[in-house]
Formats: C-alpha cells, sequence, structure tokens
C-alpha cells in the first residue's frame, strides 16, 4: 500500500472512531433517566445549575462517566450544558451495532476535562484526550465532535500549542472491510 493511500485509510478510520464519541451511542440511551451519585452536591434554581463534585458517577443507559465534578446548567428550552473535570474524567458507552453485529462496540475515552452542549450537539475533550474504540485509538491534548455533522478533529491544543496527536489503528479483517 502507498504512501497515500495510508495516509487516506488511517484518516478514514480516525472519522469513524472520533465520530463515535458520545452521540453515537445507543440510541436507546437517549431515552433513558440520568442518574448521578456523589459525595456532594448543591443546586442554583435561579441559574439552573446543578454542581456534583467529590468521586462522581453519572449514569444514562450504556453511557458511565466518572469524575471528581460535574457540573449541569439547563439554559430555558431544556439543553443542557455539562462540565466534568477529574483526573482523568473517564467515560464508556456501548456504540449501536452495525450491519451484520449482533452488539455494538464498546467506546471508551478519557480527559481532564469534557465538555458537552446539548443544544450545539458537540463534545470537547481537553487535556490528555484520548477515545478507544474496538481497539483503534485517537489521542492529543484537544479533541473536537459536532454531533450534527460527524465531524471531528484531534490536536495538540485548542489555538497553536505545539505537539503531536497520535493515532492507533487496528487491522481490519477483509468481512469487517466489507460492511
Amino acid at each position: 500500500m502507498s504512501l497515500p493511500q495510508r495516509t487516506l485509510l488511517c484518516a478514514a478510520l480516525c472519522t469513524t472512531l472520533c465520530a463515535a464519541l458520545p452521540a453515537r451511542g445507543e440510541k436507546a440511551d437517549r431515552d433513558k433517566p440520568t442518574q448521578i451519585e456523589a459525595n456532594r452536591m448543591s443546586a442554583d434554581d435561579t441559574r439552573r445549575m446543578n454542581i456534583f463534585e467529590g468521586n462522581v458517577v453519572l449514569t444514562k443507559g450504556t453511557i458511565a462517566v466518572r469524575a471528581e465534578r460535574i457540573v449541569v446548567r439547563q439554559d430555558r428550552e431544556g439543553n443542557q450544558f455539562t462540565t466534568a473535570t477529574g483526573n482523568p474524567v473517564r467515560f464508556k458507552q456501548r456504540q449501536d451495532p452495525k450491519d451484520g453485529e449482533k452488539e455494538g462496540r464498546w467506546m471508551d475515552g478519557e480527559a481532564l476535562r469534557v465538555e458537552i452542549d446539548e443544544a450545539k450537539q458537540t463534545i470537547e475533550l481537553y487535556d490528555n484526550a484520548r477515545v478507544n474504540r474496538g481497539g483503534d485509538e485517537v489521542a492529543g491534548n484537544y479533541i473536537f465532535v459536532d454531533q450534527r455533522s460527524d465531524f471531528f478533529s484531534v490536536t495538540a491544543g485548542k489555538g497553536a500549542q505545539p505537539g503531536r496527536v497520535r493515532a492507533t489503528l487496528q487491522p481490519k479483517s477483509t468481512e469487517e472491510q466489507k460492511k
């Protein structure tokens, strides 16, 4: 395989991997209740904000998020804006199965900060960000996902910070490539 072909294959596989962040999880997850456990919780109804601190565990269907602190804000339309921080924040979710699969694959990731904007349908992972799906993994200091357009980017940092991104792509069987 030539270098240009390999580069295109890597780009296609990275796109498949990162477009699969939490928005690509099981469709049934959207209809499940959100449960949050923490050592402390404070609520400010005027500002429509809840803060959970200390060993926070958020679950919603197959989604599981573990963080030291999660702040959930809600706008007047009911859209949620979530910021999770930790050392690191970790998440795991099963995705919907693709054609020919009985079960969806598990995806997991981590970063020091994760921001989810329900209204814009974006997810941002900051600082030491990593996402793994089916053995394929991408890492950088900043991962951005636009769930509406399936666009994603992995950079060394938001802005012009020096550094590199990393990707590990597992070989696919002939059967998997046909799907």
